[in-house]
């Protein structure tokens, strides 16, 4: 857990806040351990994987100051990493815990950015993207096998947001140029959308 937080935390974290700062915006690193922003629980396997966690509870007191300031609105970066009541690190997976955080801070949209260019209708061939899908259906595709692996986490953390007030929920591949923009701006966008209704 030591290594975990020295590389999430102290590298990964603040090399994604220097690139930020780099192009002209202003980045502030944080962690779930910072002003209490994530705590902490074991999750059910923890015993099998060792110190990974869930969140217990979310106070996004600390973020509304960073994102409220007029005259200079920081980019919050925040690795999912934090303790329990007893000071226990853990390590969460950052899908969930970046749902959780958004959910508290009363956002409209969710967009998990991957390496995968969103839900396939058949795994092997990346030429299947399913644009639009709406819960029950993503549900079904988990049901039959059609989505597995890493793409869980990412599919429930889209179905609790939405379960939470969100109106949209997509996950899109972020190697892709200007993907982030694609998805925002364009009709088409670049991975799947998951809407509260169709």
């Amino acid at each position: 857990m030591e290594v975990v937080e020295m590389v999430l935390v102290g590298k990964v974290n603040k090399s994604l806040v220097s690139l930020i700062n780099i192009v002209g915006t202003t980045a502030m690193g944080l962690c779930g351990m910072d002003a209490r922003l994530l705590t902490a629980r074991p999750a059910p396997d923890a015993v099998a994987l060792g110190f990974v966690g869930e969140v217990a509870c979310m106070d996004p007191t600390i973020l509304w100051p960073i994102l409220a300031d007029g005259h200079m609105p920081h980019i919050p970066v925040i690795a999912s990493v934090a303790v329990d009541g007893g000071g226990q690190g853990y390590n969460m997976n950052a899908d969930t815990a970046v749902g959780e955080i958004a959910a508290a801070m009363g956002a409209e949209k969710l967009i998990l950015l991957t390496d995968m260019v969103g839900i396939l209708e058949d795994r092997n061939d990346p030429g299947s993207l399913v644009k639009e899908i709406d819960i029950g259906g993503v549900r079904r595709m988990v049901e039959k096998g059609k989505v597995a692996g890493r793409m869980i986490p990412k599919v429930n953390c889209c179905i609790r947001s939405l379960a939470q007030g969100f109106r949209t929920a997509s996950i899109i591949d972020g190697c892709i140029p200007d993907s982030l923009l694609l998805e925002i701006l364009t009709d088409e966008g670049v991975g799947t959308m998951i809407p509260l209704s169709f």
